[in-house]
Order: C-alpha cells, then structure tokens, then sequence
C-alpha cells in the first residue's frame, strides 16, 4: 500500500519518484486525501532536492490529467499558444497573437488573471469598453475558425491540480523551484491543446528568473517537456532588467501595443514582438525561415493587417472597437504627474530596477496583491527615458496617472528606480537566447 510519508522520505533522500508514485500523489492531493501539511512537506524536498527528466515528466503529466483538457480539434488549420513567464510591461500578447493570426494562424489563448505588479493579458484587454472574456466554449470555437484568434478567461475545470499547487507553493516559499515551474506551466500549455507552444521566458530584476543560468535550465527542461509530449516548443529568452516598452499599467500598455500594431511602437517592445511572431509562423510552418517571417511580420504592422486583426477580436468578443482608434474612450486617469530630472547638468540612464517600477504601478492600483483585488485599469507610468538614454535638466522622466490611491510612495518609489551615469551605457539587447 502506497503511503505519502514514503513518498516524501524519499524524495528528502535524494530518490527518484515512479510515475505510479507521483500519479497517486497528485490525484490524493486533489481529492483531498493528502493535507496540506504532507504535500508542503514534499514540496519543499522537491525544492531542496530537485527532479530528474522522468520526474518532471510524470508531474506534468499527473496535473495536467487532473481535470479536463481542450479538444481544439474542431478548429481549422495550425493551432499555437505563445505563452510569457510575465513581466513589467509586458503585453506581448495584444500584438503578437493579432499578428499571427493575420496570417492564418489559430490563436486560441485561455489566459488567467494578472498577480503582482501589474494586471495579466485579460485584465488589459478588460480596460477596452464592453470587451468580455467570458464566452461560452462554442462561441470560442466559432470565433477563432472565424477570424483566427480568442483570448479568453481560462476555465476552473483545467488543471486543478496546478491552482492547488500553486497557491500551496505560494505560502510554503516553494514557487523559485525550477521542477514545480516547469510542471506548472507546461500541464497548463498542454491543456490548452493547441499544436505548438512558443515561450517567452523573462529573465532580471522584474521577472520571475532573475538570472540568465536558471532561466536557461528553466527553458530547457520546458522544451523538452514539449518533445516528449509531441508538442515542439520554442523557448525565447528576454531582458526584463529594465520594463518592457515604456508603458507600465492596463489601459496605458493597451494603447502601446496599438501604437505598436500601427508601426509606431517602442523599439525594445517591437523587436521582441517581431521576434516571437516570427517564431509562430516558422514553427507553424507559414515561413519558410526566420528571414522571411520578419519580413512578413514587418509588413503586417504597416500594412494595418495586425491592427485590423486586433478590431476584429475586440469587435467579436463584444468590446468598442472604436477605442482601437480613440484612446480617449479608455479608462483615463484623473491627475498625470510629470517626474522631471533635477540634475544640473547632463546626464545618462544606466539602470531602471523593473520590479520597483512593478511595485509603484501597483501600489497607483494598476496591479492586485490578492486575487480578490480590483484593478484600475486607467492608472499606471509611462517611461520618457530608458536605459541609454540622456538626460538634460528638467526633461521629463516618467509620467504617474495616479486616481489619489499612494500616489506620493509611488512617485518616490519611480524616482528611487533610476540610476544616472556621467557615461553612455549600452542598451541591453531584449533577445537574450533562443532555445529549440
């Protein structure tokens, strides 16, 4: 008879777990059988003592059978999932999935809800008037066959044992285990029952990996989470020591990716969006390499087909697709504060700490603590200069849209994240690595 005080004797003497043993720990933990106190227990061996491959393997595969997976076999042609690891600033999904699905490509997104810093996918495309993310699952299918894109809410039924885990993890200081990541991302992404799987790893002071050698490990052990299941996977390592683009906040990153879609975006924000759409249609098989895919990409943001795209989506999914065009239709805030350079003389940025920009956009509540937390989507910074760039008194630093919640703690907190150089430091590149 198996018995999970075993189970955890053995993983803290460094032995590997059958997949009879790490099924019958999963499945007991959902049911309840197993309390948390083992489970914690067992998760803190794991994160002392690690995983080998099969272990991982049989982990995904044990949470990602725990509740229902999407058959997306009813919708037509190649299905990818690009998923991000998260960061500040980070709305790659508002342009990149418009973009691929500009060219055929399925895009059928389940996301969930943003915690930390600042809100998720669905609470971004939430700050566009009227756009619902709850739709039921034939209307999903419809609209991606369709016009080749949802993002949607992700339903309670998949993998409920990843959410048990999770907010156990949280709560026991388990969550920087490279195992429990992995697992945790990837049951979820083959759930999702899409072909491929492009990843977007974030790597500094403002994601969840902080140094390139773990999030290297990291990616890797996804990737080949995603061969053995049969679903090939793309793992793209990128920079969040500094804030992705220069909007940081719902409303405000929506009409970045707008302006982005339209040719007129930040240049690291571009270059990374360019860089995994070119990665979605090489692995779905609609470029032939990754040079002519960048050039398909480029021409969909100035030929309008990407931004068309997006309004398309916004109009299905029941928002006002005429904000796609009139910002002033989206949540605004009621006070913009400029945050000017008081230095006497010329000056350059050498670092802005992403996870305090983070951190002051949350504390403006352009982010939630706590999943019961609202967000305000019209709040947030906006970054005038970023890591290169000089700087002469009295130019403009950052922007606060502040509704009055801690505004004078986050102005400081914006201030305390910069720091001056009388010398020109390179901007750091935003690809760092590629894994396949």
């Amino acid at each position: 008879m198996m018995r999970m005080i075993d189970l955890i004797e053995k993983k803290k003497k460094r032995e590997n777990l059958t997949k009879e043993e790490i099924d019958f720990l999963v499945h007991n933990y959902v049911n309840k059988t197993i309390p948390d106190y083992q489970m914690s227990a067992f998760l803190m061996a794991v994160y002392f003592n690690g995983m080998n491959h099969d272990e991982i393997f049989d982990l995904t595969n044990a949470m990602l059978n725990s509740g229902e997976t999407i058959d997306l076999s009813s919708i037509e042609g190649v299905k990818v999932d690009k998923h991000s690891t998260g960061g500040v600033g980070d709305k790659t999904s508002l342009v990149v999935g418009p973009l691929a699905a500009s060219f055929g490509v399925k895009i059928a997104k389940m996301s969930g809800r943003g915690l930390g810093h600042t809100g998720g996918t669905l609470d971004k495309l939430e700050s566009i008037p009227g756009f619902q993310i709850e739709i039921s699952t034939e209307d999903f299918f419809k609209q991606v066959n369709e016009i080749g894109i949802a993002i949607i809410g992700q339903s309670k039924e998949v993998v409920p044992a990843d959410k048990l885990l999770y907010a156990l993890r949280d709560v026991t200081g388990t969550v920087d285990s490279i195992p429990l990541i992995a697992s945790s991302i990837m049951s979820k992404k083959l759930a999702s029952g899409t072909d491929y799987i492009v990843l977007d790893v974030k790597v500094g002071s403002g994601a969840f990996m902080k140094n390139v050698d773990e999030a290297t490990i990291l990616a890797k052990t996804m990737v080949e989470l995603g061969k053995k299941a049969n679903r090939p996977t793309i793992a793209t390592l990128t920079n969040m020591e500094q804030p992705l683009g220069c909007a940081v906040g719902n409303a405000l990153e929506v009409i970045e990716a707008i302006d982005t879609l339209k040719g007129k975006g930040p240049k690291d924000f571009t270059e990374l969006c360019i860089d995994l759409t070119t990665e979605i249609l090489v692995i779905a098989g609609v470029a032939q390499n990754e040079e002519e895919g960048k050039e398909m990409v480029v021409s969909a943001m100035h030929d309008g087909r990407g931004l068309n795209k997006l309004k398309e989506m916004v109009k299905w999914q029941h928002g006002d697709e005429s904000a796609i065009d009139d910002y002033s239709l989206l949540p605004t805030a009621q006070e913009v504060i400029d945050l000017v350079f008081e230095g006497n003389e010329t000056a350059f940025i050498s670092h802005i700490d992403a996870l305090q920009i983070g951190e002051a956009a949350m504390l403006l509540g352009a982010g939630r603590a706590t999943k019961e937390e609202k967000i305000d989507p019209a709040v947030g910074i906006y970054l005038h200069k970023k890591v290169g760039d000089m700087l002469h008194p009295q130019d403009v630093l950052a922007t606060i849209y502040t509704n009055g919640q801690k505004t004078e703690e986050a102005i400081q907190m914006v201030l305390d994240a910069y720091e001056m150089s009388s010398e020109k430091e390179d901007c750091p590149n935003i690809i760092i690595q590629t894994i396949k």
